[in-house]
Parts: structure tokens; C-alpha cells; sequence
């Protein structure tokens, strides 16, 4: 059996610390936020219906094949795509789940792309 670091305990922690306050009705769904080692990924999450809006992630192709200066650029680019997609979608305002991270580089980013195409958190 793999052994659960202390980081990840924590960060479980911060999530259900977290989902118990943030909840995405019809009108205003969740921005939902994970990050693994390599990439971001993000959905806009409708919790009454149970159903995923919009899904984006950094293995979409525009992203994977441009070239950005660093990680951060590419973060914001994600939140770009998926404001577009929710706006696509009728889903002009939503809750901001950070998923237990600290509101700061990757996730700083993603959400100011996110607010650049217009998403209200």
C-alpha cells in the first residue's frame, strides 16, 4: 500500500475545509481547480445537477503545441479557454474552488486569464 504523504493529508484537509463552504448551483456554477506535477487541469461544475459545463486542461492541443516563456503563461491561458467555453455555455458568474492551493502563481494566473475574458468569481 502506497504511503500518503503529509503534504497531500494536508491538502485533503483544505479541500473539505473548503467544499463545505463552495457549492455551484445552475446560476452561479463552481470553478472547479487540480493541479498534478505537470499539468492543470479545470472544470465549471454545475453540483445540483451533478454535471461537468466546461473541462479544460493543458493537454488541450493549442496549449501543448504553443510555446509560452513559462508556466504561469500557460496557466492563464487555460483560464482564457475556459471563460470562453462557460461563456459559451450562458455561465457569465461563478464560485472560485481553489482545490486546497494556495492562491498564488499557477493559480493566480488561471484565475486572472479567467477574469480577462470576463468570468465574475
Amino acid at each position: 500500500m502506497a504511503k500518503t504523504s503529509k503534504k497531500l493529508i494536508a491538502r485533503q484537509k483544505r479541500v473539505k475545509r473548503i467544499r463545505k463552504k463552495i457549492f455551484g448551483t445552475s446560476e452561479r456554477p463552481r470553478l472547479c481547480v487540480f493541479k498534478s506535477n505537470r499539468h492543470l487541469y479545470v472544470q465549471v461544475i454545475d453540483d445540483v445537477a451533478g454535471h461537468t459545463l466546461a473541462a479544460e486542461s493543458t493537454l488541450n492541443k493549442d496549449i501543448c503545441s504553443a510555446e509560452f516563456e513559462n508556466n504561469a503563461a500557460r496557466a492563464k491561458k487555460v483560464g482564457e479557454l475556459i471563460a470562453a467555453k462557460a461563456k459559451g455555455k450562458g455561465v457569465e458568474k461563478v464560485v472560485f474552488d481553489r482545490g486546497g492551493y494556495i492562491y498564488h502563481g499557477l493559480i493566480k494566473a488561471l484565475s486572472a486569464g479567467a477574469r480577462e475574458q470576463g468570468l465574475v468569481f
